[in-house]
């Protein structure tokens, strides 16, 4: 049987080497080959690739980043940089091709699948954005980053009585600085679906005092609005590239001291929650995710992402994940409204 090929596109995310030594191990099973391309498609595109030893991989389970790097490059934007995707993949005989990535990826996978060249996803993100999976690789391990820090963080508004600011990555949807904010007891949670409107923010914050509360605890995502405006806070970034999120933690304190005397502080959690070892969670969902990828490529099934709903391993079409985000669901908004409004 030809070989499988596995990449790692997009960002890197805790669990990434979990998926790698999942595929590679279950591929060793059947005597199946599996060559790495280095730096997501760009590999693919420059051949710049490695065949993956089983044994090599073993030592990377609880290692964060991915030992093949990561890179956004999309070739299937350019028709000659396809037909040199196309010419590597006979080169190196590939049968199937493992895209482990975001919904960006997803969407180039799915373009590479159009183009005839065999692909399975596997879902990563700090983000938990992408369509058709209940939960992504890398997400439980920022989860779990994002509370211990703002945990930690609580002692200290406390003993200053202060306004703390969180700000954390997100840049389209809310799931990490939601899920985060609510497993620390933050005082209210601030995502990219809903604006910021700061007259529920000041009230929010004067009731607290009012209570007998001295400090509390605001989590935004970078990504968030502000009620009025049609652009996140950032700056631009080089040519061709989005704009650089980033500030909207600084912007909501320096409005909250404008309109009280409350004393703010801003600690800004960025690549930090992509670093590091993933949790046990991930480390479990990543090989769960890479054995079952693998399974599929194996027999021939094309264009389509493994997934994880109802707890257990599913897939859907590569063309439901790239369709679009997944948005914080309604019901943990709810949840949202309902903590800043706690008594």
């Amino acid at each position: 049987m030809a070989n499988l090929g596995i990449l790692t596109a997009g960002g890197d995310c805790p669990g990434l080497n979990a998926v790698i030594r999942a595929v590679t191990w279950r591929a060793a099973s059947r005597h199946i080959p599996v060559i790495g391309f280095e730096n997501g498609f760009a590999g693919l595109l420059h051949d710049k690739s490695r065949l993956l030893d089983p044994r090599v991989c073993d030592q990377s389970l609880a290692r964060g980043g991915s030992i093949l790097g990561c890179s956004g490059s999309n070739p299937y934007s350019d028709p000659d940089a396809t037909l040199a995707v196309s010419l590597m993949v006979e080169r190196h005989d590939l049968s199937t091709l493992i895209v482990v990535g975001g919904n960006t990826s997803m969407a180039t996978a799915h373009a590479a699948d159009l183009q005839g060249l065999p692909v399975v996803g596997v879902p990563k993100t700090i983000d938990n954005d992408v369509l058709g999976t209940e939960v992504t690789v890398g997400f439980a391990t920022a989860v779990e980053t994002a509370t211990e820090a703002i945990d930690r963080l609580h002692t200290t508004a406390e003993s200053h009585a202060r306004v703390m600011i969180v700000e954390t990555m997100g840049r389209d949807v809310g799931w990490l600085a939601a899920t985060a904010g609510v497993a620390a007891g933050s005082t209210m949670v601030l995502v990219p679906e809903q604006p910021i409107r700061m007259e529920q923010v000041i009230d929010t914050l004067a009731r607290r005092r009012a209570r007998g509360h001295t400090y509390s605890i605001i989590v935004v995502g970078e990504g968030t609005l502000f009620a009025g405006e049609s652009q996140p806070t950032g700056i631009p970034g080089a040519p061709g590239e989005p704009l650089r999120l980033g500030g909207v933690g600084d912007r909501l304190a320096a409005r909250i001291q404008q309109a009280t005397d409350f004393s703010c502080r801003v600690s800004v959690l960025g690549h930090v929650l992509r670093g590091g070892p993933p949790c046990a969670r991930d480390r479990v969902l990543a090989t769960r995710l890479g054995m079952r990828a693998a399974d599929l490529a194996m027999d021939g099934i094309r264009g389509i992402m493994v997934a994880w709903n109802g707890g257990e391993v599913t897939h859907c079409p590569l063309a439901e994940a790239a369709a679009g985000l997944k948005a914080v669901s309604r019901e943990l908004l709810d949840i949202l409204d309902a903590l800043s409004h706690a008594e």
